[in-house]
């Protein structure tokens, strides 16, 4: 997911210097919304692995 964010910032980024206002907005606010459910799910991955207790095998 992190990935895709990413690679809606970079269109945002290269539509933003070629003039393209409307899909430049478009793409960072995807993207922007995918790095805070990127977020969101880390953090409850996160929780989730404390409250279990269980160290990951190795």
């Amino acid at each position: 997911m992190l990935g895709w964010a990413l690679t809606f910032f970079i269109v945002a980024v290269i539509a933003a210097i070629l003039g393209f206002g409307g899909i430049a907005g478009a793409a960072a606010e995807i993207a922007q919304i995918l790095f805070f459910i990127f977020i969101v799910l880390f953090v409850i991955s996160l929780i989730m692995g404390l409250v279990r207790g269980r160290t990951p095998p190795t």
